[in-house]
């Protein structure tokens, strides 16, 4: 079954290719592949955020608060509206994340986020999660604003399991075509051969993981893959403000005005 509930720290870190191999030959002798990484290969994961008309939900996780709050739709390669898929619930109080999540139909996930009544029970079902985010949904006016995949490659420790890393890229988004079915493609929001690494871990970083991220001089980064598209998204929407559009009065020289900053 399915991991449905995580409380944790999380710890991110952007590396150029180079390093992220060097550190992936290390973890070797601790760590073990996910199973969906077979082959050594990534495996993509689907996301539909949802967020108010005026952004609320990201703008204020941008002021980092002490709590914050997101409600997202995932699933694992491109589903169809039958596949089950999980809506989720991640909140962060005082630098500890916790996610909840229910399984359910994709069709189910679109009613349910629409209409915000909770779908008749199944078996598959987290009903607890599922009435939490019923109240979030009574909460904020909630809408798909973004679409957002990437590809991964994740490891556990073999002892501890609760010890997580994962090394994402090819991460694109999208703000068009805000259903999951409709594909797999977006703009990059990462330059070629960046992968973010996130550790996930219960308590402290183990003695051994801390001296390797110091050997190979690996920093800890404040970045938010919603929030980062979000701060893009809001430049090019400021950019496009800067275009003027005067009306025809000479139809020879009348159009569009480009004002630089």
């Amino acid at each position: 079954m399915a991991i449905e509930t995580f409380k944790r720290y999380e710890n991110k870190y952007m590396l150029e290719i180079r390093t992220m191999n060097q550190l992936q030959r290390q973890l070797a002798a601790h760590m073990e592949l996910d199973g969906f990484n077979q082959n050594g290969q990534t495996y993509s994961i689907s996301n539909i955020y949802f967020d108010t008309p005026d952004s609320y939900l990201i703008r204020n996780s941008l002021q980092k608060p002490s709590y914050k709050e997101k409600l997202r739709l995932r699933s694992y390669g491109v589903p169809g509206l039958e596949t089950k898929v999980f809506l989720e619930i991640k909140k962060k109080y005082r630098g500890i994340v916790n996610k909840r999540r229910s399984s359910i139909k994709l069709a189910d996930a679109y009613t349910f986020v629409e209409d915000g009544k909770i779908p008749d029970e199944q078996p598959y079902h987290n009903r607890q999660v599922l009435r939490e985010i019923a109240y979030i949904l009574q909460t904020y006016e909630l809408q798909p604003r973004l679409y957002l995949a990437y590809d991964r490659m994740a490891y556990f420790h073999c002892q501890d399991k609760n010890l997580r890393i994962s090394f994402d890229t090819n991460i694109r988004s999208r703000r068009t075509d805000l259903r999951l079915e409709a594909g797999d493609w977006g703009e990059q929001l990462l330059e070629p051969g960046q992968w973010l690494m996130e550790i996930k871990v219960a308590d402290n970083l183990p003695f051994w993981l801390a001296r390797l991220l110091s050997d190979l001089e690996i920093r800890p980064v404040s970045f938010s893959k919603y929030g980062s598209e979000y701060i893009h998204w809001l430049g090019e929407q400021q950019q496009e403000s800067r275009i003027i559009t005067f009306p025809s009065l000479i139809p020879q020289t009348a159009g569009v005005l480009r004002v630089r900053a």
